[in-house]
């Protein structure tokens, strides 16, 4: 493997974040389809992107994700760590350009960062949330072997569509991945 990544799959090579991501996230970030569970879609300044945005996503556990066979620039994953001491507890998120949608990239990427995580990063859990409306996200965390665990309601500065239903938690422990 490369070691400019930090995991290959078939399909897809995980790399660290870089300042020169930051055309590619305002654009990511702009479409209203691909942060409808997010923030119903609002536009978002290249200074936010810049300042807030790309500042968490140099961060330890998040990575650009690029199509293997061509390169093109897919989105980014992470494994989100809960604390500042290490991996135990880690969140899975993704957030891929709509033309890769439906292709199974983000079920590829969230299947091997779990493996990773329990493989490699000595993680006792995975976590992740979505909105309960957000059906296709959901489906991704199942078939990465994360299950159910609650439905949650939390109070947002902005009420968008579907949030009347509140989100939803799922997990896998490292138990449950090798059993």
């Amino acid at each position: 493997m490369d070691t400019r990544y930090f995991l290959e799959t078939p399909r897809l090579r995980l790399r660290s974040l870089t300042e020169d991501d930051l055309d590619r996230v305002v654009t990511l970030d702009n479409d209203p389809g691909v942060r409808r569970f997010i923030d119903g879609g609002r536009p978002v300044t290249r200074e936010t992107v810049r300042t807030e945005t790309l500042r968490r996503l140099l961060g330890r556990g998040f990575w650009a994700a690029e199509e293997r066979s061509t390169g093109a620039w897919l989105g980014w994953f992470c494994l989100e760590p809960e604390s500042e001491q290490g991996w135990r507890v880690v969140e899975l998120g993704y957030r891929l350009r709509r033309a890769a949608w439906g292709h199974g990239y983000a079920t590829e990427g969230a299947r091997a960062l779990v493996r990773a995580a329990f493989t490699d990063l000595g993680t006792e859990r995975v976590t992740a949330q979505t909105m309960t409306v957000n059906t296709a996200s959901r489906r991704v965390l199942e078939k990465a072997g994360l299950t159910y665990v609650r439905t949650f309601f939390e109070e947002w500065p902005e009420t968008i569509e579907g949030s009347e239903q509140g989100d939803v938690a799922y997990e896998l422990t490292r138990e449950a991945w090798k059993g």
